[in-house]
């Protein structure tokens, strides 16, 4: 294709990256959206608990899913087994409950971006423990929430903006 060939925008790496954390995604198609994302901006990808689909080999071959092999993909147990892996990410929780907008978060690299499963959302004794980490995406209409996918790359792509990582454009 001829559009293969043609420069791309980018920009360095940020070091250290933000970490997408998902708690037991449901919906394959979202987490294989999000790991497009997670691909292009080189954010770790960290998948919590039970999820509701298969990610082994053959499964990601036969969704498509050709930029799999560039997502740097961990799963855990439980949260708490990613809190201990990785104490230096500042936990940044996102829920349509929250009372504050993403907007007012304070992003500094490394944060861990967490995210609940699509049909619940985050635990509820989890968002009351750590309510002064706990952020929304205002909405404008009646809808109940965003899909979880363009939820992550509203507030990945604010965060990188907010540390100034998409202003340091390198050279493909």
């Amino acid at each position: 294709m001829a559009n293969e060939h043609r420069p791309r925008l980018r920009a360095a790496p940020l070091d250290p990256p933000f970490r997408i954390v998902l708690v037991e995604p449901e919906i394959p198609q979202n987490t294989g959206n999000i790991g497009r994302i997670a691909a292009a901006t080189q954010s770790p990808l960290h998948l919590i608990g039970r999820l509701g689909f298969r990610i082994d080999e053959h499964a990601v071959r036969r969704a498509g899913l050709d930029y799999w092999p560039l997502v740097q993909l961990e799963q855990h147990v439980h949260l708490d087994h990613f809190h201990h892996r990785y104490p230096e990410a500042r936990p940044r929780l996102f829920s349509a409950s929250g009372e504050r907008s993403y907007l007012e978060a304070d992003f500094r690299p490394g944060d861990a971006l967490i995210f609940g499963k699509e049909s619940t959302g985050l635990d509820q004794e989890l968002l009351d423990r750590m309510r002064s980490s706990v952020f929304a995406i205002p909405l404008l209409g009646a809808v109940r929430s965003l899909n979880l996918a363009n939820a992550v790359s509203i507030v990945l792509y604010e965060a990188l903006r907010q540390v100034g990582a998409l202003g340091k454009v390198v050279p493909e």
